[in-house]
């Protein structure tokens, strides 16, 4: 038998929530659950509970950072050929922003 999920409170969570996304919206909580460095089931339940989810830096978000800024320039290349900026480019590129101000120690003004 496993153990029982536990969290930072001694809360026993023993229930089980699911919902449907897209294949989009997958990709993006996917992207978004990398930035932030937390599980999945934490950064969703921080979400859905509106709570702050704050990254902190570590090895794995710098790499998730990496890689996302390596999808974002082929992005920009692709956008530099013709091609128009959709929604989802627009919304990484601003968590993005919005993580990297916060490691920096900025507020959401820059400042």
């Amino acid at each position: 038998m496993s153990a029982k999920n536990r969290d930072n409170k001694n809360r026993w969570r023993n229930i089980t929530v699911g919902f449907r996304v897209s294949p989009e919206e997958n990709e993006l909580i996917n992207r978004a659950v990398a930035l932030s460095g937390l599980p999945k089931q934490e950064y969703c339940y921080r979400r859905c509970l509106n709570q702050d989810v704050v990254v902190q830096g570590n090895p794995r978000v710098y790499k998730a950072l990496k890689t996302e800024f390596a999808t974002v320039l082929v992005e920009l290349k692709r956008i530099e050929a013709g091609k128009g900026v959709d929604d989802e480019l627009l919304s990484v590129i601003e968590l993005i922003s919005i993580i990297l101000g916060g490691l920096k120690g900025e507020d959401a003004n820059g400042e």
